[in-house]
């Protein structure tokens, strides 16, 4: 096909948000399906969990590279072998005969994702003027948090309907049609000749990857010894020794840097890369006790748990574009505040009803109030740091920006095991094990301890979130169209 040099850009952002979709999608739909993959694969829960951790590892890594990779190639020729990649993993997912193979699919998916995400920002930022990036951010933003809620809904109806092959298979029809798409609407923007950092890439890759697999993997090695004199916490902390020796080279090296470090001197995007990690903790950490309530005390399927977030889904997706134009006409530092503490509100009104015997139908106020909170949220936020970046380093400041989003989601997981670990042992003692390989409802006289244990699980994702609104004050006045255009 003909390579596209025409700039459309609303055609252009449609097309990338389906690709990005389906990637977001697949970091929560195998949640709700590891139960059945356990028993269809014949292998153990610890072996299934990877499946989803290869994903989020091999997702979250490459990132910073990736998101250079874009301005040196072009984001569309990155996007679309990031596609394809995503889209082949996918089938092999599918046909998996084992769990190894599983887990090694769902690591190559995790790689295609990485190379996909942050050409999306990075081409918004470049064939959106100023004037209309807000609306544009906001469908990407939305999207983001959207897709985090349609996975597990998904996930329950293909369980039922057809099987837990098919969370795999579904990709492939959407990735051929994103792929045709991709060619007919994404253009071919000019690329810069980057010297490749090959230093920066070992050095970024390696520190990543120690600190994001130390974490994800800590609750399993109970934060102890994993082999040998191996520890989690010697991973990590030699993960963040690597990481600042990374930037150290960012910073005294002669040729070009991987990451720019001249990026960080605009304050909005220092800020907006803060406050993204800790939107991106407060979503995982807000899922997990949320997910094992409704089901183990409620008693609701999977697929029903996950329609109690209908709400926030729905108001999401109508109230972006109303808000993607507020921010356009307006200075959106003040959106992205009220929206991020309209989100903690809405995770403390879980806390009493988790405690209370109230109808299960109140547990959608607070999904009303978050679905409101993530039209103010996701979209603003990236609207606002991406504002004045550079369209020469739009590739490494999307990957700086989805590699915080990452690593906060990574940091949420991580220390909401601990702290559901903790609350539950509080409660119910010896019995603080009980739910974790159970399916279905929970026995009586567990309920109410169980209920106490997630509820104040739900003060974690409060407070991060109540840091980021705070965090967002910082923002500084969005600069003039013209300043922006000339620099």
């Amino acid at each position: 096909m003909k390579q596209n040099t025409t700039i459309r850009p609303w055609a252009a952002l449609w097309t990338l948000v389906l690709g990005f979709f389906m990637i977001l999608v697949d970091t929560t739909i195998v949640s709700v399906a590891n139960p059945t993959i356990m028993r269809g694969l014949d292998t153990t829960m610890t072996a299934t969990l990877w499946a989803t951790s290869a994903y989020l590892l091999a997702y979250a890594v490459p990132l910073l590279i990736t998101g250079r990779l874009g301005d040196r190639f072009g984001p569309r020729r990155v996007y679309l072998v990031g596609l394809a990649t995503f889209t082949i993993a996918s089938l092999m997912c599918g046909l998996a005969p084992n769990i190894e193979t599983l887990v090694a699919a769902r690591a190559l998916q995790g790689i295609g994702a990485s190379c996909m995400t942050p050409q999306t920002m990075s081409v918004i930022t470049r064939i959106f003027p100023p004037n209309q990036r807000g609306s544009a951010m906001a469908i990407w933003g939305v999207t983001a948090g959207v897709a985090m809620l349609v996975g597990p809904i998904l996930g329950g109806f293909l369980l039922g309907a057809v099987g837990w092959e098919w969370i795999f298979f579904i990709n492939v029809p959407v990735g051929i049609v994103a792929f045709w798409l991709t060619m007919r609407n994404v253009p071919v923007l000019p690329t810069n000749a980057h010297r490749f950092d090959i230093l920066g890439v070992v050095l970024s890759a390696l520190g990543t990857f120690l600190v994001v697999f130390g974490i994800q993997e800590g609750e399993t090695f109970d934060w102890g010894t994993m082999w040998g004199p191996v520890s989690i916490w010697g991973l990590i902390i030699t993960g963040v020794i690597v990481l600042a020796l990374f930037v150290v080279w960012q910073k005294v090296q002669r040729g070009e840097p991987l990451m720019p470090l001249t990026m960080f001197a605009d304050r909005n995007f220092s800020v907006g890369s803060i406050a993204i990690m800790l939107v991106g903790l407060t979503t995982t950490a807000l899922a997990l006790p949320l997910m094992f309530y409704l089901q183990l005390v409620r008693g609701l399927t999977p697929a029903q748990s996950a329609l109690m977030l209908l709400p926030q889904a729905v108001l999401s997706i109508i109230l972006a574009r109303p808000i993607g134009k507020l921010v356009d006409r307006r200075d959106s530092r003040r959106v992205n505040t009220l929206g991020l503490t309209l989100q903690g509100i809405g995770i403390a009104s879980y806390v009493p009803l988790m405690l209370g015997e109230g109808h299960i139908a109140l547990l959608l106020i607070p999904s009303t109030i978050l679905g409101v909170a993530n039209s103010m949220m996701w979209g603003p936020l990236a609207s606002i740091t991406m504002y004045s970046v550079n369209p020469v380093h739009a590739g490494a400041a999307s990957g700086v920006y989805n590699t915080s989003r990452q690593l906060g989601a990574v940091l949420g997981s991580a220390a909401m095991a601990m702290l559901m670990s903790a609350r539950l042992s509080s409660k119910l003692g010896e019995d603080a094990g009980i739910g974790t390989e159970t399916v279905g409802q929970l026995a009586e006289p567990f309920r109410n301890g169980y209920a106490e244990a997630m509820a104040q699980s739900m003060l974690l994702p409060t407070l991060a979130i109540i840091i980021g609104a705070i965090v967002t004050l910082w923002f500084a006045p969005r600069p003039k169209e013209e300043a922006v255009a000339s620099a």
